[in-house]
């Protein structure tokens, strides 16, 4: 029996996703082999990885002038490969200014790796309140090399609503966890990133949509695998890609394909959403903490109403425990900020989110 999976990533991927990577195990698109056997360059992973492309430009209606990379480390690779490529000076230690703002864990670990290489400004956050809610997002200074913000935050359970207006300024943003969750004007944006393991496929494959003037200012010294021409200059292909990740994404493109696109996507996500949060502000026992008008669309952290916090860490952690023995996995809040934790990313149906309120009602019973 399949389980319900809340986790933040590696997340649940659709079951009709896994369902056709299992029948095209051993023998991917009748060339007798599994992706995991071919050839990066082989005329058999030619098609996958370009049809990758395709469907992720039609889906977020990236523009031609916008580069779609492919490429590993994670999302945490990318707070330095950006610094590194857009603000990173002639000599190491020397750089541009950069502005970023702070609304979580993940934002705060971008803006102190990026200032190894440039010169960070972090001109708000929302740190004062536990990053419950998003801060106003102040103008970028002049002469700024770009500016930076974590649209969706996995942990605190936040997402920015309305885009900071940035000017000239490149924005760059970290879309990890909110990635087709809802359209996006990717015009508006200089970068783009997200890891995959979260609203794409299965961990290993980070997605960088960069535009194209963007690209070619890394100093010399920045080393070839942290360029991004590197990786423009070859589709990708400069050294071995995730083949069987890229793979996984295009058959997760499909499937949202298949639903309607993002416009349908984002309904249901909605409608998930809501349904949860309703839940939560009628409770007696369970609550959300983040203000209403920041609240995820992905990531729903909540915790109970306890006043004595080892009833509280008792309540919360039998929670877990028993939520799980009922087929309702992952629920446990990052271990730096506790409580719980309810991820519906895209692949989590509507029906997982009715069996975690029956399950809660149940619990508060």
């Amino acid at each position: 029996m399949r389980v319900y999976n809340f986790s933040p990533g590696p997340s649940a991927l659709p079951l009709p996703v896994l369902e056709r990577a299992a029948a095209e195990m051993t023998d991917a698109n009748g060339s007798g082999q599994s992706v995991m056997e071919m050839s990066h360059r082989s005329k058999d992973y030619k098609p996958i990885i370009e049809k990758t492309e395709s469907l992720l430009r039609e889906l977020m209606g990236i523009p031609s002038n916008y580069k779609v990379l492919f490429l590993q480390g994670g999302a945490s690779l990318q707070f330095s490969m950006i610094p590194l490529n857009l603000a990173a000076g002639d000599t190491p230690g020397q750089g541009k200014k950069v502005t970023y703002i702070d609304t979580g864990i993940w934002a705060d670990k971008a803006a102190k790796e990026a200032s190894k290489y440039a010169v960070v400004d972090v001109k708000a956050s929302s740190k004062d309140k536990a990053y419950t809610y998003i801060p106003d997002a102040p103008a970028p200074s002049p002469g700024d090399a770009y500016y930076h913000i974590t649209s969706n935050n996995t942990i605190v359970g936040t997402k920015w609503d309305k885009l900071p207006d940035t000017g000239a300024v490149p924005l760059v943003s970290d879309i990890s966890s909110c990635i087709l969750s809802e359209p996006l004007d990717v015009s508006k944006f200089g970068i783009l990133y997200a890891g995959a393991q979260k609203n794409l496929g299965p961990a290993g494959t980070t997605v960088v949509i960069i535009r194209e003037d963007l690209i070619g200012h890394a100093p010399s010294w920045v080393p070839v695998m942290l360029r991004y021409d590197t990786h423009a200059g070859e589709g990708s292909m400069y050294n071995t890609p995730p083949c069987y990740g890229i793979y996984m994404i295009g058959l997760v493109l499909e499937w949202v394909k298949n639903l309607g696109g993002v416009d349908a996507v984002a309904k249901l996500n909605r409608e998930k959403a809501a349904l949860f949060y309703d839940y939560l502000d009628s409770s007696k026992l369970f609550y959300s903490p983040v203000e209403k008008q920041f609240r995820s669309l992905m990531n729903i952290p909540f915790v109970t109403m306890a006043d004595d916090d080892a009833k509280k860490t008792e309540q919360e952690s039998r929670f877990v425990k028993e939520a799980a023995a009922a087929g309702l996995i992952n629920l446990a809040g990052h271990r730096l900020v506790g409580g719980m934790r309810a991820s519906i990313y895209n692949a989590m149906p509507i029906d997982g989110v009715k069996a975690l309120i029956d399950f809660m009602n149940k619990f508060t019973a």
